[in-house]
């Protein structure tokens, strides 16, 4: 999952993107409401992290904006303010869950699965499409055909599940590089058709019959000979 988090105080942001790096979770911080709100308006991530005191743009009027301009990415907010009218002011607003500070790891991350599967982004542990199985628990793309498997590295096995969510549909690099690399990232055209080359190797490997075309000037997608 790709998290943004919207947060002032530096320590607790670093704390928060520690916590889900360590569960494999991609992650933006920003420290400032209208920088957080330009990043939401991408409609990257699955969900969002978002303290109500920033400066800028407070946290409110962030999700007030954001459901104003039909983003239904899950908010949960995250903040010092546990009064009930504070709390159905951020609900108000449309936020989808609420955390007051302090809070421990576990609920924070149980929250989280909550929200995603509310969106309906339900965790699998396979995807298939055509001959192959990218099963998601073991990081191993495996062909029904040959009945071989490999294993994929992180980046390869977000990419090939952002392939699969959307099959035979063009996929361009500049999306490709904000959902697998971030929003920030200083990754570029190459490193794309570097991973879609390591992809290329592995479904040649499992000798399977779904391919990822290239669409010149546009991107790739993915496809099935079967």
């Amino acid at each position: 999952m790709n998290i943004l988090i919207v947060e002032d105080e530096k320590r607790l942001a670093d704390a928060l993107s520690h916590i889900l790096l360590e569960q494999k979770y991609m992650v933006d911080v920003v420290y400032d409401g209208a920088e957080g709100l330009d990043y939401a308006l991408s409609e990257i991530y699955d969900c969002i992290i978002l303290d109500i005191m920033l400066p800028s743009i407070n946290g409110f009027d962030v999700c007030l904006e954001l459901r104003r301009k039909k983003i239904t990415t899950p908010v949960l907010m995250l903040t010092a303010k546990d009064t009930i009218s504070d709390k159905v002011r951020g609900l108000d607003a449309g936020a989808d869950d609420y955390m007051t500070k302090p809070f421990s790891p576990e609920e924070l991350l149980a929250r989280l699965r909550v929200l995603t599967r509310r969106r309906g982004e339900v965790i699998l542990d396979e995807i298939k499409y055509g001959d192959i199985t990218l099963h998601l628990d073991q990081s191993k793309l495996s062909c029904d055909k040959s009945l071989k498997n490999i294993h994929l590295n992180f980046k390869e096995c977000e990419l090939l599940k952002m392939f699969l969510a959307k099959p035979d549909v063009i996929i361009s690099k500049q999306d490709i590089i904000t959902k697998i690399w971030g929003y920030d990232s200083d990754a570029g055209d190459n490193n794309v058709e570097a991973y879609v080359s390591f992809l290329r190797k592995k479904l040649a490997f499992v000798e399977s019959s779904v391919e990822i075309i290239s669409a010149k000037k546009l991107g790739y997608k993915l496809t099935s000979k079967v």
